[in-house]
């Protein structure tokens, strides 16, 4: 392998990764905070319980999405400097305001939060927990800005042999940006949503803890349902806009080398993606026209005759992404949302009434629901990047023109071996914690009732 592939497999690892927290992290931040709005708002001592259980389980996937994404932007300036010379008058501005603004706002407020109760008033101590969810948020956009041009390059023009920037707004109002962010954070949600619904099955299952679990599942599931339903809008969004901006992307979504117009939509395959006849398929008529252009009879372009365009464009080259990897990852991530969903409906149906299943399979499927969120942000994030390739910067920058000229490929496979070891160490970590603190029982209600015991209690 050479140095841009051991480039490319370290940044892929390492961003893999980081997101197995942050969706986690912004989805529970908002139910954390809907929880506690519920306690100030009834009193219900319960609530208090819940607020507290799922905090902690907030702060484990906030801390580990802190520590793996620094590292991400080292990886800028050791493997990647050319990348970050050519655009870095575009790309560090959104980076800085996430730093400056958005981390620092999510951080202070969750600091004032994990030492502010029964010190601050209950109503401040809300806010405090809501402008978390709001920085977490605001996080995701501004990273999703810099992203988003990596996509689709506007607010810019070339001069001296680098992007410049020229227009903050045009990034910061990216078409790209503007169906992305609504769509990463509604999946965000679904994750934080099939969290709840995971841990508190666990606790139903033993019947521990009604009073908390009970409502905890019913939120979870509600925001898993009514998630998908958003996530299923702004997706379709987001299809029309990546044939707008980058209509080979689409073609390698569904391997499609040849124009058609209708297009049908394959569930899945059996053979090669080649080009050649496949073995079996199932296809759904017209879907792929849907999905590209808004109508059932719409024209959607070829790999192949993309890949013409592209030469005639931008010189000779090869233009197609891995399509196996990005016909696959296309429908995993939203078969596993899918199937997230799937199950939240079934959940929903079988404890209405304040029933509780008494089949043991029921609970089980149910708390390993919870790996589905987590598979289809990482098979989504795979495909997004993947089927942007050959571009590091969609039609401004190639892939391996973006590596550190000077950096061997031993010193990449050395570094890209060294953090792997040590991601998995923290994976270990992370999943002992979390599974520590979701099998525990919900701290008890040790809220200090007057000045006396607030004044001891100190």
């Amino acid at each position: 392998m050479d140095v841009v592939d051991l480039a490319r497999w370290q940044f892929g690892i390492t961003t893999v990764y980081h997101f197995l927290f942050v969706p986690i992290a912004i989805g529970l931040s908002l139910l954390v905070a809907l929880i506690q709005t519920a306690w100030v708002r009834t009193g219900n001592p319960a609530y208090r319980r819940a607020t507290k259980f799922w905090g902690k389980l907030l702060l484990i996937n906030f801390a580990m999405g802190v520590v793996t994404g620094i590292v991400q932007e080292f990886q800028f300036g050791m493997n990647w400097s050319a990348y970050s010379r050519y655009v870095g008058d575009i790309f560090g501005a959104p980076l800085a305001l996430e730093a400056l603004l958005a981390f620092f706002l999510e951080s202070t407020f969750l600091g004032l939060w994990i030492f502010g109760w029964d010190r601050l008033p209950k109503r401040l101590h809300l806010m405090c927990i809501w402008l978390v969810a709001i920085g977490t948020a605001l996080s995701a956009y501004f990273i999703l800005a810099a992203n988003s041009f990596m996509q689709w390059p506007v607010g810019h023009h070339l001069a001296g042999g680098r992007a410049e920037l020229t227009d903050f707004g045009a990034v910061l109002s990216n078409k790209v940006l503007l169906a992305t962010f609504p769509h990463t954070i509604f999946a965000s949600w679904l994750s934080g949503g099939i969290l709840l619904v995971a841990v508190s099955a666990w606790h139903l299952a033993r019947r521990r803890d009604l009073d908390v679990f009970r409502p905890s599942m019913k939120l979870g599931l509600w925001t898993a349902l009514v998630s998908f339903a958003l996530i299923f809008v702004s997706g379709d969004a987001l299809g029309k806009i990546m044939t707008d901006t980058q209509p080979m992307k689409m073609a390698a979504a569904e391997a499609l080398y040849e124009t058609q117009q209708p297009a049908p939509f394959s569930l899945f395959t059996i053979g090669t993606l080649d080009g050649t006849e496949p073995v079996f398929r199932v296809e759904l008529p017209n879907v792929l026209s849907w999905l590209a252009t808004g109508s059932f009879d719409g024209r959607v372009e070829g790999i192949n005759d993309l890949q013409a365009q592209y030469q005639d464009r931008f010189g000779p080259g090869d233009y197609r992404p891995y399509i196996p990897i990005t016909y696959w990852g296309f429908r995993l991530m939203i078969g596993c949302g899918a199937l997230a969903a799937l199950i939240a409906l079934a959940v929903l149906w079988l404890t209405r009434r304040g029933r509780l299943p008494e089949r043991a399979w029921i609970w089980r499927l149910t708390v390993w629901s919870v790996a589905l969120p987590v598979l289809a942000h990482s098979f989504g994030w795979i495909f997004t990047e993947m089927g942007r390739q050959p571009w590091i910067v969609f039609s401004l920058m190639r892939t391996a023109s973006g590596v550190s000229p000077s950096v061997p490929a031993g010193t990449v496979l050395f570094s890209m071996i060294g953090f792997t070891l040590l991601y998995g160490a923290l994976a270990v970590i992370e999943l002992g914690l979390m599974i520590k603190y979701g099998k525990a029982a919900p701290p008890l209600d040790e809220q200090p009732r007057d000045r006396e015991q607030l004044a001891f209690a100190y």
